[in-house]
């Protein structure tokens, strides 16, 4: 009797049959590719009847933002069409080429978003809605003779550098299929090169996931082709978001708009670019790791700095200086936006400090000699006075939001309090670029306030609150019961004050999550919160709800499977992570289970034991009486866990074994839990 993971649990078969299928491993990847990335398909365009219009509340807020903002000020613009080459003028690139029509679901399809153009209707933010236009902007673009992006291929840029024999790739984007587009553009364009080099500026998964389609792994092996990476890459491009990853994935979803067909009245942009390619997500392991801030560096002829930016954007980043041209790329440490200090799907929170500190020094160690800034998002700055002015400004936005959240707690006001307090300065507001289309002041604030003071404001009735569904049960009564509830959260609907709406219809819905009514106008109201949203991700969270509210949850839209280069790339210390997270802990502890596992290609043991209700593991030991010893190859081992081989032809071939007792290993595959992707978010 062997093992296979199913779709459900972990369970038994008979040797004569069944496979290690990949549910063990299947959220693992999904969290492992994606760095903001939503795991579901994108749904056709078009408008549906049941999204209404804005309201009089939102379109007068929609004209105060018109006569607040500068929107006299078209910097940007002329920035961001600075140095065009060419342009594809109906951009749509083919999906994967495996396992069904080429074409069948495209990689990439500017084309959904033609409507983005003019003035912004009254169901976008007008803010946003600039934001998206300049996120529209595609083609292949010359920063400075030697230096060339491709924008509009992904959510991020791919920047290219003129070496002395062939290209030098900076952030291959987020699958193979867009990074290929890429790079057969600028070659038609001027002139084929090969690739001499790749940089990942850093762990998230649009500035390395395309690498396939720019060059081969047999080039890496042999030399011909240097990959450089920051200190920790490999360790943070896999596993940041692994152990939450199913939750993470399913509130990307959301983050991303993925369900939500591109349209004036539901997805429209993300802030930090258009939104997130399809295809085949990739990686091939660095060949150099930069570890210190001022090493040096030849590639293909091209002298690069190194500047070593950990634990801001991303926990393993870089940024870099090339003396010749003058340039620094800014990875993504500065945008054309206010990024996240917590991003919305989930993630450990951000230091502004560190963000901001690490800003400073780059200005200090290169302002006085570059004359660009260009990075891995957005457009460049040109000239040494503003882009270092563009640096300090977003350097201090990072320091406001994190010193001011500290000062305003310090005076005993709660996160959301400093969040509702918080305003940033006009020198620092008006500027576009620190505007906050992708993160907000707002969450960025009580992020703050978490990563210094955590969860709980101090207030004992806080403390130990009931959960959400015995609390909204609570509410209704005391409110006087769902019908008048629903009857002043539509006066409150009247007056546009949807942020209450939301408040009190969700105690409604908790409490009686079938009530029709408190659904549909719950849906109003969060849809009302989307329009008016200037942060793409806020308008994304706001009207998936109001369409699951809707429609109910979109479960026929499958998530995808992850590639087998991040497969390849899970250590085993991963997996048992994760199988840990994974076990149910009141069934286990009524069991005591030790296993040995040995990868015979690497010599290496692991002693794992169930035992308390918890699954430890130790690395290069094993366990004297084991109840269960098993022996295989490492990549077999991953293999069997993606589903791409059955146990039992592993044990027929002699490539693996399984010795000891065959009930306790029953027990062991029953003992795991299914992570169902589809939770409710909206609703109990």
């Amino acid at each position: 009797m062997l093992l296979y993971f199913s779709s459900h649990r972990i369970r038994p078969f008979s040797a004569c049959g069944g496979r290690l299928g990949s549910a063990v491993l299947f959220l693992i990847l999904l969290a492992a590719c994606s760095r903001d990335t939503p795991p579901v398909d994108t749904v056709p365009a078009g408008t549906d009847p049941s999204r209404k219009a804005a309201t009089p509340a939102t379109q007068a807020a929609q004209d105060e933002a018109r006569d607040t903002l500068n929107f006299a000020d078209e910097r940007d613009f002329e920035l961001a069409q600075r140095g065009l080459i060419a342009r594809r003028d109906a951009l749509v690139i083919d999906g994967p080429r495996d396992g069904g029509a080429a074409g069948d679901v495209p990689s990439w399809d500017m084309t959904r978003y033609d409507f983005i153009d003019g003035e912004a209707p009254d169901t976008v933010h007008p803010g946003l809605w600039r934001q998206a236009r300049l996120n529209n902007l595609h083609g292949l673009y010359e920063v400075t003779d030697g230096i060339y992006q491709v924008r509009g291929y992904d959510l991020s840029n791919i920047s290219f550098i003129r070496g002395e024999t062939g290209w030098i790739v900076i952030d291959p984007l987020i699958t193979a299929e867009s990074a290929r587009a890429a790079l057969d553009f600028i070659n038609e364009e001027l002139g084929e090169r090969p690739v001499a080099a790749v940089i990942y500026t850093h762990s998230h998964v649009d500035h390395f996931g395309g690498v396939r389609g720019v060059v081969d792994e047999a080039d890496v092996t042999a030399g011909r082709v240097r990959i450089v990476a920051p200190e920790g890459f490999m360790h943070h491009a896999i596993s940041e978001n692994v152990l939450a990853g199913n939750a993470m994935s399913r509130r990307a979803s959301y983050m991303f708009g993925r369900t939500l067909p591109p349209a004036p009245d539901a997805q429209v942009d993300t802030g930090l670019g258009r939104t997130t390619s399809l295809g085949t997500v990739t990686l091939i392991p660095p060949t150099d790791i930069i570890s210190e801030t001022g090493t040096r560096m030849t590639l293909d002829g091209v002298e690069l700095v190194f500047q070593n930016v950990p634990g801001a954007e991303a926990p393993a980043e870089m940024m870099f200086f090339m003396p010749q041209f003058k340039a620094f790329c800014v990875a993504e440490e500065a945008n054309a936006t206010l990024h996240n200090l917590y991003t919305l799907r989930g993630a450990q929170v951000r230091s502004g400090k560190l963000w901001a500190q690490w800003l400073d020094e780059a200005i200090l160690l290169f302002g006085d000699d570059l004359e660009l800034v260009f990075g891995s998002h957005h457009w460049p700055r040109w000239g040494r006075d503003e882009a270092v002015d563009f640096l300090e400004k977003q350097r201090d936005l990072y320091k406001y939001i994190h010193d001011q959240t500290l000062r305003l707690a310090n005076h005993g006001l709660t996160s959301k309090e400093i969040a509702e307090e918080i305003e940033i300065p006009e020198a620092l507001a008006l500027p576009w670029y620190n505007r906050g289309f992708y993160g907000s002041v707002r969450h960025n604030a009580k992020a703050t306030y978490q990563l210094y003071l955590g969860w709980y404001d101090g207030n004992p009735a806080h403390l130990d609150p009931h959960p959400p569904v015995a609390a909204a049960q609570r509410y209704v009564e005391f409110m006087g019961g769902s019908g008048a509830v629903l009857e002043k959260a539509r006066e409150s609907f009247a007056e546009g004050d949807y942020r209450w709406v939301a408040e009190v219809v969700n105690h409604v819905l908790f409490a009686e999550p079938g009530n029709a009514d408190a659904r549909n106008l719950q849906a109003d109201a969060l849809e009302q919160l989307g329009y008016q949203a200037e942060s793409g991700p806020w308008r994304n969270f706001y009207l998936t709800g109001a369409q699951e509210l809707r429609e109910g949850l979109a479960v026929g839209r499958a998530p995808s499977t992850g590639s087998a280069d991040i497969v390849a790339s899970l250590t085993p210390e991963m997996l048992f992570d994760y199988l840990a997270v994974r076990l149910n802990g009141p069934e286990a502890a009524k069991e005591s289970i030790a296993i040995n596992l040995r990868f015979t290609d690497s010599d290496r043991d692991f002693a794992l034991q169930v035992r308390n209700g918890v699954l430890n593991y130790r690395s290069d030991r094993s366990t004297p009486e084991p109840d269960v010893t098993l022996a295989m190859a490492r990549p077999d081992f991953i293999a069997l866990l993606s589903g791409r081989v059955e146990l039992s032809d592993l044990t027929d071939a002699d490539r693996a074994s399984v010795d000891g007792s065959l009930l306790k290993l029953r027990r062991f595959g029953q003992l795991f839990d299914e992570f169902e992707f589809w939770f409710p978010i909206v609703t109990p």
